[in-house]
Order: C-alpha cells, then sequence, then structure tokens
C-alpha cells in the first residue's frame, strides 16, 4: 500500500453534519495522549499532517482526511484506492467538564449512527498500561454499535520486544475482547506495526471491491 495523497477535507464540530461520504472509512478512537494523531501521521506516510499535541484533549472534532493510495490486488496489479481515515475526539480527559465530555460522547455517536460507509473501527490502547474504565467503556460501546474494533497497542518502542506478548495479553484480558480479536502493536517512532494496518486496509478495500462488483452484477440481473 503507498499512500499518493492527503488531503483533510472535513472538519466537523458539535453542531456541524456528518459529511455523506461514498469511499470507505477508518475511524481511529482512542484516549487522550495515546498517540492517535501520531498513528494516523504514520499511516499517511506524513510527518504533522495530523496535528500531534503533549496537551490532551486537543482534539475536539472529528476529522475527515481522504486517502488515495496504491493498492496491489489479488492478481498483483496496482490500482488506485480511495478511502477516509476518521480521526474522533479523544475520551478520558480530566480537564474537560462533564458537559463537554457529553456533547464529545453524543458527536461520536450520531456519527457513528449516521455514517452508511464506515468499515472499521481502530481502538488505541497505550501498550504500557493495562486499560483504564474508559477503555473498557468504550471498547463496549463501540461493539454496542455494531462494530468489532481492532486494538491498536500504541507506544511499543517503550516496552522490550520480549515484553510484547504479556502486555497483548494484559490489554485483551482487561478490555475482555472477542474471541479472535486483532491487537497490533504499533510504534509511531520505529513504524513496527505500521505494515501489519497496511495490510489489514488493504484486505478490506478488497472486500470492498468485491461487495461492490457483486452489488454492479445484482443490478444487471
Amino acid at each position: 500500500m503507498v499512500i499518493k495523497d492527503v488531503n483533510l477535507e472535513t472538519v466537523c464540530g458539535i453542531t456541524s453534519v456528518i459529511p455523506q461520504n461514498e469511499s470507505m472509512e477508518i475511524a481511529f478512537a482512542g484516549k487522550s495522549n495515546v498517540g492517535k494523531s501520531s498513528l494516523i501521521n504514520a499511516l499517511m506516510n506524513r510527518k504533522s499532517y495530523a496535528r500531534t499535541s503533549a496537551q490532551p484533549g486537543k482534539t475536539q472534532t472529528i476529522n475527515f482526511y481522504k486517502i488515495k493510495a496504491g493498492v496491489k490486488d489479488v492478481d498483483g496489479e496496482r490500482q488506485d484506492e480511495e478511502l477516509y481515515f476518521v480521526d474522533l475526539p479523544g475520551y478520558g480527559y480530566a480537564k474537560v467538564s462533564q458537559e463537554v465530555k457529553a456533547k464529545w460522547g453524543k458527536m461520536i455517536e450520531n456519527y457513528l449512527h449516521k455514517s452508511q460507509v464506515l468499515k472499521v473501527v481502530f481502538l488505541l490502547i497505550d501498550i504500557r498500561h493495562e486499560p483504564g474504565a474508559n477503555d473498557v467503556q468504550m471498547y463496549e460501546w463501540i461493539l454496542n454499535q455494531g462494530y468489532r474494533p481492532i486494538i491498536i497497542a500504541t507506544k511499543a518502542d517503550k516496552l522490550k520486544r520480549s515484553q510484547l506478548p504479556k502486555h497483548v495479553k494484559m490489554i485483551k484480558e482487561g478490555l475482555g475482547v472477542l474471541k479472535g480479536t486483532t491487537v497490533i502493536p504499533f510504534s509511531a517512532e520505529t513504524k513496527a506495526g505500521r505494515d501489519e494496518i497496511y495490510a489489514l486496509i488493504t484486505k478490506l478495500l478488497r472486500e470492498e471491491d468485491e461487495q461492490e462488483t457483486k452489488r454492479e452484477g445484482e443490478n444487471l440481473s
């Protein structure tokens, strides 16, 4: 998967209308300061396109990044694909009022309900620590919205490689994940895990293309 172009196409605030995009969307959710912007930048192959900040709670909007990528199909031929990375507001930031937290939650819920092309939600968890109550709540909430999240265990470079399996197990047990749930250790510093995420996105795009071809065939018959 080769990123060819990136564009911050839509920024939605609390009162904004969710865009009706046609291309597949992948959403990114995670606690404030878990490394969400760093992950998105790494996947977009850009240094600082998505804003990163040492100040938690910085992302207060839903940001839609339109991605153009070259992806190899099942025959090994490369074709251009379009998709969206959707950056959701970080949760669990203590200094934000309950009223603001409620508004952010409503905004995320509104997006999950209204998007017609959301394919998967990536839930980011800091691999160094056991998931907190906010992480468990978000995981269960995403499940209740009808999505089965992929877990991205961020900041993997902060641990020794030998420690990773133990901490992945800790995250799975802490969240109480469904059997077969994918957990990918990731480092924004070393880009470890990026190829695995690219492979997963490529698979989703191929599935989307197959479904579109099937729908077109049914319409013609």
